[in-house]
């Protein structure tokens, strides 16, 4: 059934501040300017806006505080709240909602002040009985678990590692936006602090302010506005577990699960897809993504990215505006994610363009390798 939705929808809007250090504004300041430079890119405004999906880990209510901020009534809204890979779960919702009449403009959106607020996540209410008395650092010391467990199941090494970050670099150079575009060298991010073994500050995302918002409409309707349509092809969701220590599996995630599902309803393959976006909130979490979507083997994502797959001239562009460990991450990044795969599509990446990119995968990962959400978009000739 789900092979119905298979380009019903289409991304007609983007928005991004690109503000990652700016003091004075709030997370809703952010979201705020990202909703409407979205809708601006599409012909739209917010009166037309009757479908709301939102998340915010600064505020409970982000659904409420959000409608009432852009003087909105939506009739169809989703507040689903799963960390990072929270707007890709959106994405689905919305596809549906678009589908069955539900709504006819959504609009997804988010934003952030981590970096300004004192660069430090919200607080975590969760109770964790079986990981508190060990004093982690959260959420670096879930996915140091999991690259010392890749590491001692595989033999991935904290070089490969580095080749992550490195890789990130080498696109953020590319693209005048990101936040961080300076050198950076294999020894570099070996010798950086090590924050929670084996994953040093370099191993790590940044931490930013930013706004991101997408506006969803039916293809049909996509065709009669301002810009060049991409359709979502496919989508899929998984959750596995909320802490560290209920993971199945620390070296294989839920995008295993995710993948499968996005890939059949696009009815594509890992080798049908032309550029790729993967959750980079720590340099395990590529190695992990690019195995479980199946752009490698299980156990070879280190040997792959140190052949230089992934960086720029590689056989495959993944996170080619820098991802969040070279270009932002304020938070929350899922949704950036499908900024970076939509300006592909469109042609509108500059000097990081992918040639005659034609599908993009866009993957999106929540609290510690917790939720995974796979989305697969693509140009007009690909319906």
């Amino acid at each position: 059934m789900s092979a119905r939705l298979r380009g019903r929808c289409a991304i007609a809007g983007i928005g991004n501040t690109r503000r990652w250090n700016a003091p004075g504004r709030s997370p809703f300041d952010q979201l705020q300017e990202a909703a409407v430079l979205a809708l601006e890119d599409c012909g739209l405004g917010l009166r037309d806006v009757d479908g709301l999906y939102c998340a915010m880990s600064t505020s409970g209510l982000p659904v409420l505080n959000v409608a009432e901020r852009l003087g909105i009534r939506p009739r169809q809204a989703d507040g689903t709240m799963v960390g990072g890979a929270s707007f890709l779960f959106h994405l689905q919702s919305a596809m549906a909602a678009l589908e069955t009449g539900l709504c006819d403009v959504a609009l997804i959106c988010y934003g952030s002040n981590q970096l300004t607020a004192g660069g430090k996540l919200a607080s975590m209410p969760d109770p964790q009985p079986y990981e508190a008395p060990f004093a982690p650092r959260y959420p670096i010391s879930s996915y140091a678990l999991a690259a010392a467990r890749h590491m001692h199941q595989y033999g991935t090494t904290r070089e490969q590692l580095a080749d992550v970050a490195v890789a990130a670099r080498l696109w953020a150079q590319r693209n005048p936006d990101a936040y961080a575009r300076g050198a950076l060298t294999r020894d570099d991010v070996l010798a950086s602090r090590m924050i929670s073994d084996p994953l040093s500050k370099a191993d790590c995302c940044l931490v930013t302010d930013g706004g991101a918002a997408v506006v969803l409409v039916s293809a049909e309707r996509a065709r009669d506005l301002r810009r060049q349509p991409v359709y979502v092809l496919g989508t899929g969701v998984a959750v596995s577990h909320r802490q560290i220590s209920a993971m199945p599996d620390l070296a294989a995630t839920g995008a295993v699960e995710s993948g499968r599902r996005a890939y059949a309803m696009a009815g594509l393959s890992p080798r049908d897809i032309d550029h790729v976006m993967l959750y980079d909130a720590f340099t395990i979490n590529t190695l992990l993504f690019l195995e479980d979507l199946g752009f490698c083997a299980k156990g070879e994502g280190g040997s792959f990215v140190a052949s230089g797959a992934i960086a720029p001239g590689g056989s495959l562009a993944v996170n080619t505006n820098g991802g969040g460990l070279s270009c932002n991450h304020p938070g929350m990044y899922g949704l950036f994610t499908l900024l970076e795969s939509v300006q592909q599509l469109r042609g509108e990446a500059g000097e990081r363009q992918v040639p005659n990119a034609r599908v993009s995968l866009a993957h999106a990962n929540g609290g510690v390798l917790s939720s995974q959400a796979t989305a697969i978009l693509g140009t007009a000739d690909t319906l």
